[in-house]
């Protein structure tokens, strides 16, 4: 047996289903956004070394070609790989569960208390922190776009037939798919 096959293989003291759920209960309590996929790393391959380096990144790359989530089809490889069907069911309610107790806590509370202003400022709050939150994400992922002349007139037009228009969004791709593909077509040059 070769010894990647060795590595992908499930162990011989497996871990058992409790300590599964535990595991990813607590890296799904704690962490949100991108950042799971980290603790799921230092998880399965630092801390427990329930995985390889390379075996993580094996199922890594497999949880991004599934639907969903990908630290939550990560969960499910993992656990799979550890025990079973068994164990990919208790690594996923073990990271979905805290997230979704959480949300369901808030609705329930929003429910009760609709009436309430400051329900409605807190939600305005928020709403306003996520969009200042993807405003900054934005701008930083297309730091060196905003310095074009052609990107700058995409991102503008985009925003305002969005925004200002109201238009949905699979019509503003219909009408900037082709501008853009247009304006960055290859050239001769190249």
């Amino acid at each position: 047996m070769s010894s990647e096959l060795q590595e992908v293989s499930p162990q011989l003291n497996p871990p058992g289903l409790h300590d599964i759920f535990m595991q990813f209960f607590i890296i799904g309590a704690i962490s949100f956004g991108g950042g799971i996929i980290a603790y799921e790393r230092i998880l399965l391959v630092e801390k427990r070394k329930w995985l390889s380096s390379d075996a993580f990144m094996g199922y890594l790359a497999i949880s991004q070609t599934m639907p969903g989530l990908n630290s939550v089809n990560l969960a499910v490889l993992a656990g799979d790989h550890l025990r079973g069907v068994r164990g990919a069911i208790s690594a996923a309610l073990g990271l979905i569960l805290p997230g979704s107790l959480f949300v369901l806590a808030i609705g329930i509370a929003y429910a009760k208390n609709t009436d309430h202003p400051l329900a409605n400022l807190i939600l305005a709050g928020i709403a306003a922190a996520a969009c200042g939150l993807l405003a900054a994400i934005t701008y930083r992922i297309g730091e060196d776009h905003w310095r074009h002349l052609k990107s700058l007139v995409i991102i503008v037009t985009t925003f305002c037939l969005m925004s200002i228009v109201k238009l949905s969004l699979p019509l503003v791709l219909l009408i900037m798919a082709p501008v853009c593909l247009y304006l960055y077509r290859p050239s001769a040059k190249s």
